[in-house]
């Protein structure tokens, strides 16, 4: 019916030609969308339902991925959100493709890739160097010059704060000893944990990172800035979902005190009242912890912490 062969026969086997190659992603989001009719038929609660599929690049903090996405969860029109996390060049093949809606990457999109599409600048965090309580105090007695003698774990070198890390560390006369390198930030604060080394992360995730990894600050690094974007195939953002996560991701990636975090802590409160509220999370990394999960709770009497409200047992 196509006038062209999907497969060919190799032996006993069936492969694809390369008009099936080039078939293949479509034929795919089409079953995709099957699957979606079905499940909407059969669900009558899920009509009217607004779906966004989010993709996530590794160098995204997974909290921040969260905070950013949650305004679209607090609609008044329910949402389901679908996120993927993958290196940035399948990612944006996607949005190409039309399987996303979204890419939430710290880097805009980079004209060799070929796709057509727009970066929207949703703001910026300073980076700080986090370690151990040891290593933070062997580094703060002397900051930066104590970064000499101490271990370094680093973005890897897709990350866009690698070459701007590498250039700050060469403008203070550092030659460190960098014992890892890290696609993934999730499994650098992994090993900055167990003690490994020193790590850098965004000014604006720094409370939760302390908190989850028993970590502290070692010194700030206002020099060098990360700055995440939206990026999209539309100039002119339409999605009410998208629209949601844009215009509210100015006062997420502002909030730079731990007060500031709780009242934002309670606008999002309602996200997890609402009953029409879906999400799916294929990569189990990326799924929220709810705020009555946290590993700490605050006592009455504390300071605040820049946890979320439902932490607090006093």
């Amino acid at each position: 019916a196509l006038g062209t062969e999907l497969f060919r026969r190799r032996g006993r086997r069936l492969e694809l030609s390369p008009a099936g190659e080039l078939a293949l992603p479509h034929a795919e989001q089409i079953f995709l969308l099957g699957k979606e009719l079905e499940a909407l038929l059969h669900q009558p609660t899920r009509r009217g339902e607004l779906t966004l599929r989010v993709g996530l690049t590794d160098a995204v903090p997974k909290s921040l991925a969260y905070r950013l996405l949650a305004p679209a969860l607090t609609l008044a029109q329910p949402v389901r959100l679908v996120c993927h996390e993958e290196k940035p060049e399948k990612l944006f093949a996607e949005l190409a493709l039309h399987h996303l809606e979204l890419v939430i990457s710290d880097r805009p999109l980079p004209p060799s890739v070929g796709v057509k599409g727009y970066s929207h600048r949703l703001g910026h965090s300073p980076l700080v160097w986090v370690g151990t309580p040891a290593l933070a105090a062997q580094a703060r007695a002397n900051f930066p010059a104590a970064l000499q003698q101490l271990p370094l774990l680093l973005p890897g070198a897709n990350a866009a704060q690698s070459a701007p890390l590498a250039r700050w560390l060469s403008e203070q006369k550092l030659t460190p000893r960098v014992v890892g390198e890290f696609d993934d930030s999730a499994l650098m604060k992994s090993f900055g944990e167990a003690g490994v080394g020193l790590f850098p992360v965004p000014e604006v995730v720094l409370d939760e990172v302390c908190r989850h990894f028993g970590v502290e600050v070692a010194g700030r690094l206002d020099e060098v800035q990360v700055s995440y974007y939206a990026i999209s195939l539309e100039r002119r953002l339409t999605h009410p979902a998208v629209l949601a996560v844009t215009g509210q991701a100015g006062a997420v990636l502002s909030i730079t005190t731990p007060l500031a975090r709780v009242r934002l802590g309670r606008s999002l409160l309602k996200l997890y009242a609402n009953p029409m509220t879906y999400m799916e999370f294929p990569h189990a990394a990326i799924a929220p912890v709810p705020p009555w999960r946290k590993r700490r709770q605050c006592r009455p009497g504390d300071e605040p912490t820049g946890c979320h409200p439902a932490d607090c047992a006093g």
